[in-house]
């Protein structure tokens, strides 16, 4: 059996991850998404073990001390992490699987995970993030601020990344994840074995 592949993606607060996340899962039934651990309050629409784990931080500090956090960081103010276990039985099974988390737990997942593929989602502009933010209505100004301020460090990290996702519309960025993960699974080193009769 061929071993899952472990996609990764990041992108700031407001750059619409999770929705451009769902129309790929829609599309593709047998992607797994991989549910973080988060000490932070429940935001309205969200689902208890499908958007997160909500946890206690007492409960977050036993999982890091027993080394069964894949990845883990802290946030405005609120710790977030991805438990391996789920990961790897999935992964041996052969299920692909797509992790959406901060670019901090992404550097660590690429150290521990060198196989793993990264891809960072933009905006078309920065000035639409902001847009986002403030539109959404649940987020209190001096927390936009903070991921504003937190967004610019994160495009930073983009050049680490091995993809990069403009979101202007979310069927042509999940059509590009889609691209993605076509060409990973095309990569010669996963394919040689086709080419065993011609020796």
């Amino acid at each position: 059996m061929v071993r899952g592949k472990l996609y990764v993606l990041s992108g700031p607060s407001g750059v619409g991850k999770s929705t451009a996340v769902h129309e790929v899962m829609r599309r593709h039934p047998t992607l797994r998404f991989s549910v973080s651990v988060t000490t932070r309050e429940m935001r309205p629409g969200e689902v208890e073990g499908e958007s997160y784990y909500f946890i206690s931080r007492q409960r977050f500090q036993e999982l890091l001390d027993n080394d069964a956090l894949l990845e883990h960081a802290e946030y405005v103010g609120n710790c977030y992490g991805t438990p391996e276990e789920p990961i790897d039985r999935m992964l041996e099974q052969g299920i692909d699987v797509l992790l959406d988390i901060e670019p901090c737990g992404a550097l660590q997942v690429q150290k521990r995970r060198p196989d793993a593929t990264l891809i960072f989602m933009a905006a078309p502009s920065f000035s639409e993030i902001e847009r986002r933010l403030r539109g959404r209505g649940d987020t209190p100004p001096d927390k936009i601020e903070a991921r504003l301020e937190r967004a610019r460090w994160e495009y930073q990290q983009a050049e680490k990344y091995d993809y990069i996702v403009v979101n202007d519309d979310v069927d042509h960025a999940a059509a590009e994840i889609e691209a993605i993960m076509l060409a990973e699974k095309c990569r010669a080193c996963l394919r040689l074995h086709y080419l065993k009769e011609a020796k």
